[in-house]
């Protein structure tokens, strides 16, 4: 069975570089996703795919991480990979 930091990372993992780096930047603003708290930038800002992913657990929790994510990916017009990857 797949965990839900493995579909997190698989996720992530699907986002070029630059798309990467948005999804960070989205995780850094106040306000953007609305009742969940910001990352501190220097928390994300030279850290890879599997940091960024444990950074959310640790932050949000599994359940709101997966959450967060899709919030962070609907704001980027990344809807097929909500679609694709994220439990409903």
């Amino acid at each position: 069975m797949t965990t839900p930091q493995e579909v997190l990372l698989r996720t992530l993992k699907e986002l070029g570089d630059e798309d990467f780096e948005n999804f960070k930047w989205y995780l850094n603003q106040e306000g953007v996703l609305g009742d969940f708290k910001s990352i501190p930038k220097s928390h994300l800002e030279k850290t890879n795919r599997v940091n960024t992913v444990d950074q959310m657990v640790q932050i949000y929790g599994t359940t709101n991480a997966i959450k967060v994510t899709e919030k962070v990916l609907m704001k980027m017009n990344k809807i097929d990979l909500v679609t694709e990857n994220l439990p409903e």
